[in-house]
């Protein structure tokens, strides 16, 4: 005996006399061949796209700005916004140092300056992944206020 994917009515023939719906080959096989409905995708936790923010910094940074389900959460939004400033800010000050320290013949200390950045990036992808929030001196309120926190 076949059962209706739709209603569960038992069916003779290939049409359910319950809802009218045509009875697939999956169903004229019994009860147990009727297919169970996938649980829907719950997507990243906090911690985790909060950490992928700071992955490839701008780029994942505006990524889950605009994405739908994570642009609606304020944590995550903080941590998009903290990201883009973060590397916009790294960019900036790395200009401003090689015109500086080339100008006084002190290049040398811009390799220094790159492992502290990398530093930076990881404690903050780190940190972020481990559910700790780390608000950054300069951009971190300002990430904040335009996140809503």
């Amino acid at each position: 005996m076949a059962f209706c994917s739709k209603c569960g009515a038992a069916v003779e023939g290939r049409f359910c006399a319950q809802c009218g719906s045509p009875v697939t080959p999956a169903a004229e096989a019994g009860p147990a061949a009727v297919p169970t409905p996938l649980p829907a995708a719950a997507g990243l936790t906090d911690n985790v796209a909060g950490a992928l923010c700071y992955a490839l910094l701008l780029i994942t940074g505006v990524l889950f700005l605009v994405m739908a389900p994570y642009n609606q959460n304020r944590a995550v939004r903080f941590h998009a916004l903290q990201s883009i400033l973060l590397h916009v800010a790294m960019i900036l000050a790395w200009y401003a140092c090689v015109v500086v320290l080339n100008v006084i013949h002190l290049g040398f200390l811009l390799f220094p300056l790159f492992l502290a950045c990398v530093a930076l990036w990881l404690y903050m992808m780190i940190s972020t992944y481990q559910g700790k929030t780390v608000v950054l001196p300069v951009i971190g309120p300002f990430a904040q206020q335009q996140a809503g926190k």
